[in-house]
């Protein structure tokens, strides 16, 4: 019976030593598999993060981008035409001052975009694309008051501010559907 004894504990100490040998050496190699696993799943959280935002491309000088790259899997938000409201409701109708001329209006419309984005969380700086639609600016001689909107635009997209500068069609047209509106704005944003 000792005899008997004496060779189970020799030899569970043994397989336990044996075990714990094992034991260590596999958890060696589980926790540098663990800090290689970590450090890869960084570089890759953190590529994603990269590749998730939009990419805007062109001539660094031009006021707009030429175009953009959006992630897949990103949310949009496109707003239908704005137009102007009134600036002086005591203002007769067909009057410059009831609805201003063409950069009156379109800082009217991007003061109003602004607050839209804004209520669904986001800034001028998620901005991906602006369509523009001019009218003649009867105010300036019936023609299309480019220049006007340029400088509205200026003033939101591009400076120290928002250095993002949008994507961006300007379009001449005849007309909207009041005679002193000389401008339409749509937007699209993308959702962080």
């Amino acid at each position: 019976m000792i005899l008997l004894l004496s060779w189970i504990t020799q030899n569970i100490i043994s397989i336990n030593t044996q075990n714990v040998l094992f034991f260590i050496s596999s958890l060696q190699f589980i926790l540098t598999m663990k800090t290689t696993f970590t450090l890869l799943l960084s570089c890759c959280l953190f590529a994603n993060a990269f590749a998730q935002t939009v990419q805007f491309y062109g001539n660094p000088t031009s006021p707009i981008s030429s175009g953009a790259v959006v992630p897949s899997g990103k949310q949009l938000l496109w707003t239908s035409g704005v137009v102007a409201g009134v600036a002086d409701s005591t203002a007769a109708e067909g009057t410059l001052a009831r609805f201003g001329d063409t950069k009156t209006q379109a800082i009217n419309i991007l003061k109003n975009l602004e607050k839209a984005v804004k209520a669904k969380g986001l800034t001028f700086k998620d901005v991906l694309m602006l369509r523009i639609y001019v009218t003649p600016d009867h105010f300036k001689g019936n023609k299309h008051d480019y220049q006007g909107w340029f400088d509205a635009y200026a003033q939101y997209f591009g400076t120290k501010d928002n250095p993002i500068k949008p994507t961006r069609s300007t379009i001449g047209i005849m007309a909207l559907t009041h005679p002193d509106k000389f401008i339409e704005i749509e937007l699209v944003a993308v959702f962080p």
